[in-house]
C-alpha cells in the first residue's frame, strides 16, 4: 500500500512540474516568436473582389511560453486586409494570445482591396504587428497589387453598344449576351471572364484589339498561373442564324471552347485562339474567312469544320495540348447533314505532337471540295495533285518538325511562343501566322500576376 502511495505521489509531482513548466511565460525581450514567412504575397487582384486566403504558421521555439499582448495591422482598416489569428479576428486588434513553449498558431489573411481610381495597377501593403508581453515587437509584411476594373454581370445587349475601356472589364454571372438585331462592338479592351461566364452572340460581334481570358490572376502552383490552365471560362458562342462574328487582332485564350459558330459568318484577322479545354474553333454550316491567325492547343481539335465554306490563309494550326495525351487533331473537316464542305487553305502550317494531326474526308465523297496550296502539313502524303499543290509533307524524320518550328514549346511549364524560328522551312516559303501586336506573345507567361510585386 505504501509503495502504491509513493508511486502516486511521485507521478503527481512530475505531472505538476510538467504543467508548471508549460504554463510559465517569459518577459525576456530576447525570447521571440519564429515566423514561417516574413512576407505574405497575394497575386494581382481586382479591386473590390475578395482574394483567396493565404495562411502561415508561427512557432514558439524560445524555451518558454510567450504572451502576445496585441496583434494589429499597422494601417488599421485602410489597406483592406483581414486577419484571423488562431481563431481570433484582428478587428482592429487582437489581444492576449498565448503561445506555449513548443507550440504553434496559424494565421489566415485575406484582402478586398479598395478602388485605386487609377487605370494602372497599384501596390497595396501593410504590416501585421505582434507586440509581446515583454514589449518586443515583431512583424510580417502583407502585400498585393490591386487593379481597378469595370464589372459586368449578366449583360444583355438589346441594342447597338460599344465597349472601349482602358481598365480591365471583369465579366460575371452568365456573361454577355448579344441579342438578335443588336451589334456589340468591343475595341482596345481586355475582358476577364469569371468561371462559367462567356459571350453569346445572337446578333453580331465586332472586336478589335481585344484580349478575352479568364479572371484568375493567381497561381495554381508556384510555377503555373491559372491563365495557362485551359477551361477558365466558357468562351465565345455564335448562335445559329446570328449576323456573325468578326475578330481583328484579338486573342481568345484558356476558355472551354474558344469559338463556336453555327450557321453564321465568322471572320478572323491577325487573331489567336489558344489553350482550349474543348475545341479551339468549331464551326457548323458556316462561312469563314480566317487570315493570319493562330489556332493552338486544344483538348479536342484546334480547328474543326463541318459543312463549312472556308478561306484560310497564312494561319498556323499547332496542336501541342499538354494537359491530356488523348488530344484531338490540329485540323478536322467533313461535310454536315445540312451543308457541303468547301475549303481553301493557302500558306498555312498544320503541325503538332502526334504523327498525323490532319483528319479529313476524301474528296471523292459527295459534297466535299478542298484545295491546299503552299502549306506544310503533318500528315501522310496524299496522292492528289489537284487538291494538294506545292505541299511540304512533314514527317518525324524531318530535321525541323513539330515543336522545332517555334520559338518555345515548353510542356512542363505550359509556356508557348508560336512565332517561327528562322530555321523553319516555313519562313522561306512564307507559310504560317505572323504575330500581331496582341497575339505576338500569346501562350507565353501572360499572367498579369503579382510576381512583380517587388
Amino acid at each position: 500500500m505504501m509503495k502504491r502511495l509513493l508511486f502516486f505521489l511521485a507521478f503527481v509531482s512530475v505531472l505538476l512540474m510538467a504543467c508548471d513548466n508549460n504554463d510559465s511565460f517569459s518577459n525576456d525581450r530576447s525570447h521571440r516568436l519564429t515566423f514561417a514567412v516574413d512576407t505574405v504575397r497575394f497575386d494581382t487582384l481586382f479591386t473590390t473582389v475578395p482574394s483567396s486566403t493565404r495562411s502561415f504558421w508561427i512557432y514558439n521555439f524560445s524555451g518558454d511560453g510567450l504572451r502576445v499582448s496585441s496583434i494589429r495591422l499597422e494601417r488599421g482598416n485602410q489597406s483592406g486586409f483581414r486577419v484571423n489569428v488562431d481563431g481570433t479576428f484582428v478587428n482592429p486588434v487582437a489581444t492576449d494570445i498565448e503561445v506555449r513553449k513548443g507550440d504553434s498558431i496559424r494565421v489566415f489573411v485575406e484582402i478586398t482591396a479598395y478602388e485605386n481610381r487609377s487605370k494602372d495597377p497599384k501596390l497595396v501593403e501593410d504590416n501585421l504587428l505582434f507586440t509581446l508581453e515583454s514589449g518586443a515587437e515583431q512583424k510580417v509584411n502583407l502585400r498585393t497589387v490591386s487593379w481597378d476594373a469595370t464589372k459586368l454581370t449578366n449583360l444583355e445587349v438589346e441594342e447597338d453598344m460599344e465597349i472601349a475601356s482602358d481598365v480591365p472589364v471583369v465579366v460575371y454571372g452568365a456573361g454577355i449576351r448579344v441579342a438578335e438585331n443588336a451589334t456589340l462592338t468591343i475595341r482596345n479592351t481586355t475582358l476577364y471572364f469569371h468561371d462559367g461566364a462567356g459571350l453569346q452572340v445572337e446578333g453580331k460581334l465586332i472586336a478589335e484589339n481585344c484580349l478575352f481570358r479568364g479572371d484568375r490572376l493567381d497561381h495554381m502552383f508556384d510555377y503555373l498561373t491559372y491563365d495557362r490552365v485551359s477551361g477558365q471560362w466558357s468562351g465565345i458562342v455564335v448562335k445559329p442564324r446570328a449576323a456573325g462574328c468578326s475578330l481583328t487582332n484579338c486573342t481568345v485564350r484558356s476558355a472551354y471552347h474558344g469559338l463556336v459558330a453555327d450557321s453564321t459568318v465568322v471572320s478572323l484577322e491577325a487573331s489567336v485562339i489558344h489553350n482550349s479545354k474543348g475545341y479551339g474553333l468549331i464551326a457548323h454550316d458556316s462561312e469563314l474567312s480566317l487570315r493570319n491567325s493562330l489556332f493552338s492547343n486544344a483538348l479536342n481539335d484546334c480547328m474543326a469544320l463541318y459543312g463549312c465554306t472556308a478561306e484560310v490563309d497564312a494561319c498556323t494550326l499547332a496542336q501541342f495540348y499538354a494537359f491530356s495525351a488523348n488530344r484531338g487533331a490540329a485540323l478536322r473537316f467533313a461535310p454536315s447533314d445540312n451543308s457541303p464542305l468547301a475549303l481553301h487553305f493557302t500558306n498555312t502550317l498544320v503541325t503538332g505532337l502526334d504523327n498525323d494531326v490532319l483528319m479529313g474526308v476524301p474528296r471523292n465523297e459527295e459534297n466535299v471540295s478542298y484545295l491546299f496550296e503552299n502549306c506544310l502539313l503533318r500528315t501522310p502524303a496524299v496522292d492528289d495533285a489537284e487538291a494538294f499543290v506545292e505541299i511540304l509533307w512533314e514527317t518525324i524524320f524531318d530535321a525541323v518538325q513539330g515543336a522545332a518550328h517555334f520559338q518555345n514549346v515548353d510542356q512542363v511549364n505550359f509556356i508557348y511562343d508560336f512565332r517561327l524560328k528562322d530555321t523553319s522551312p516555313c519562313v522561306e516559303r512564307t507559310i504560317g501566322w505572323k504575330a500581331a501586336e496582341i497575339g505576338k506573345d500569346d501562350g507565353a507567361d501572360n499572367s498579369d500576376n503579382a510576381d512583380n510585386n517587388e
